[in-house]
């Protein structure tokens, strides 16, 4: 059985473990806000000075992190409760996943920066569209799951990740690769590969956030036997 409400439940307490169990709340947020905003630029563009700035917020996500590693570590150093120490880790878990979507959300802003055009994604291809847009609602659907305890919607998010979202990024990519998928310059079909690949690492770090919802510790990250 997952240990995620356990863990909710252990937190609801005013002590070092509540406090980086809200810290990863509003880490998680800031990574979703920034996401979105990544997206934006890439699509929109913007002022260098503006992308810049947002890229610089990913100090707060690691900052975010460095905290709640510091006050779990403390926790369990000063309580001795190993018997929630699978928990503790569980936290761990989740604000590595949610550190690694914020570098990816910055790969996105280099693009944003360096490459000269817009990348509209429903006028690159259905499929680069389709992922992006299911990567932004995923992502307030992960939010929500965790903010619920909602099993039912993660087991969702879980069973329809892999064939609607990695293997479109995967064709993508490969058609660049071999020149099925080409633009009018080298660096449009580069800056694509890239933006999809980018797309799907954040997917999959959203992936192993929701498995804390449903999987047992040792399955965190992968699919459970049946």
């Amino acid at each position: 059985m997952a240990i995620f409400n356990e863990i909710v439940n252990l937190w609801k307490s005013d002590d070092l473990l509540s406090q980086a169990w809200t810290e990863s709340y509003d880490m998680i947020r800031l990574s979703n806000e920034m996401f979105e905003k990544a997206v934006f630029y890439i699509r929109n563009g913007g002022e260098k000075t503006k992308i810049k700035a947002l890229k610089k917020r990913d100090r707060e996500i690691n900052n975010f992190q460095m905290d709640v590693r510091k006050k779990v570590v403390t926790h369990f150093a000063i309580s001795k409760d190993i018997q929630h120490l699978p928990n503790g880790l569980v936290l761990l878990n989740i604000v590595v996943d949610i550190e690694r979507v914020g570098d990816y959300t910055k790969n996105i802003l280099d693009l944003a920066l360096n490459h000269p055009n817009k990348i509209i994604s429903e006028e690159v291809s259905s499929d680069l569209n389709d992922i992006e847009n299911e990567i932004i609602e995923r992502f307030n659907k992960t939010i929500n799951s965790l903010d619920n305890q909602d099993k039912d919607s993660a087991n969702e998010l879980l069973k329809t990740y892999k064939d609607s979202l990695a293997t479109k990024s995967d064709i993508i990519v490969n058609s660049c690769i071999s020149g099925n998928l080409n633009f009018e310059d080298i660096g449009k079909t580069t800056s694509v590969a890239l933006y999809a690949r980018y797309l799907k690492r954040v997917g999959a770090h959203l992936k192993n956030i929701t498995t804390t919802i449903v999987n047992p510790f040792e399955y965190i990250g992968y699919k459970p036997p049946l």
